[in-house]
């Protein structure tokens, strides 16, 4: 048997089948489960805000306010509207792109978040790309050589990152970084656009806070998705016919392990965005969460649904991103059968 004639069975590749069914089929069972939750997720921030004992037009006006005022600015509101309407007219707004304007700044709401939204973009951004880096270097690093002590240690840390949520770690990486090693600014925030390099400095402590956690769930299920995939015939063979242990990983193991890690990114998306709330308090940063939590506190209600829209549809356009990436890197969705059961 030529070596050409053995690369499949070496790297384990099956025939390409079809892509689109799989995809398509991914893509929309994410969207509908995206959009009832979208929808759930509005409406009872409607009904809460209607429930609520606070009237926005009497906070608005303040304490001189006459009952005419107030009904006139509850007018201008839209509250003196049936609840159902109100929601039905923000839906219809919301997808001709108007998100209404804040009933207590009068600032249209799309103005709102396009200025606190490069914020967390760009942090969720390098939380993601750091994640990425130590999840995938310490995964394959234990798995180089499966229980050594360099595997023990990293099987360790991630066992102990993975329990820790992202406000503890930032509070570490404060103490730790900040405090005394003053490698870093404890808080605050620089544009990227600005200043690049003072973009960083700032940046770097919140992204970790994001990243760690998620590092070590991708490097635990690397590890354990490469040591297995290590002991398969076709990774034997390949040994057997002379190749190295680093071609083995790299050329062959490596490629058919990265699919499953890819659902632990696709899976922690939300949390690097829901984890946003906790680390823009811990570390200042002037982003959408602190703008959804100053607004739900004061119950400007436009606000928190313009936050809660924009925020659901980064978070579906990148799980879709990651989900088609899975689908296409998974030997699983390439597969193709030939009559005769012969690849």
């Amino acid at each position: 048997m030529t070596e050409a004639s053995a690369a499949p069975l070496i790297s384990g590749a099956p025939k390409q089948a079809s892509l689109g069914l799989p995809v398509f089929r991914a893509g929309a069972r994410l969207l509908l489960t995206s959009v009832t939750v979208l929808f759930l997720a509005s409406l009872i921030t409607f009904t809460l805000g209607a429930l609520s004992k606070n009237n926005p037009a009497a906070v608005v006006l303040g304490d001189t306010a006459t009952p005419e005022d107030i009904a006139r600015l509850n007018h201008e509101f839209g509250l003196d509207r049936p609840l159902v309407v109100r929601y039905l007219a923000w839906v219809w707004d919301a997808l001709h792109g108007d998100l209404g304007r804040s009933w207590f700044t009068t600032v249209p709401v799309s103005r709102s978040i396009q200025l606190a939204f490069p914020v967390d973009l760009s942090i969720a951004l390098y939380a993601l790309l750091l994640a990425l880096v130590i999840g995938f270097g310490a995964g394959i690093l234990a798995a180089a050589r499966p229980g050594g002590v360099i595997d023990r240690i990293i099987t360790v840390f991630c066992s102990v990152l993975a329990t820790l949520p992202p406000f503890v770690i930032g509070i570490a990486l404060i103490v730790l970084l900040a405090v005394k090693a003053r490698l870093f600014p404890a808080g605050g925030y620089s544009p990227y656009a600005i200043d690049p390099v003072h973009w960083l400095r700032y940046a770097t402590l919140p992204a970790l806070a994001l990243a760690l956690e998620v590092a070590a769930n991708i490097a635990r299920q690397l590890r354990t998705t490469l040591v297995s995939a290590q002991a398969e015939n076709y990774a034997i063979g390949a040994r057997m016919r002379g190749y190295g242990r680093g071609r083995v990983l790299f050329g062959h193991v490596l490629r058919n392990a990265v699919a499953p890690t890819l659902a632990v990114v696709t899976n922690a998306l939300p949390l690097i965005i829901g984890g946003a709330v906790m680390t823009e308090k811990l570390f200042n940063l002037p982003g959408v969460a602190q703008l959804a939590l100053q607004s739900a506190q004061r119950g400007d209600v436009p606000v928190v649904l313009g936050t809660l829209l924009v925020t659901s549809a980064v978070v579906l356009l990148g799980t879709l991103a990651l989900g088609a990436l899975q689908i296409l890197l998974d030997p699983a969705a390439r597969r193709g059968t030939i009559p005769g059961g012969r690849r």
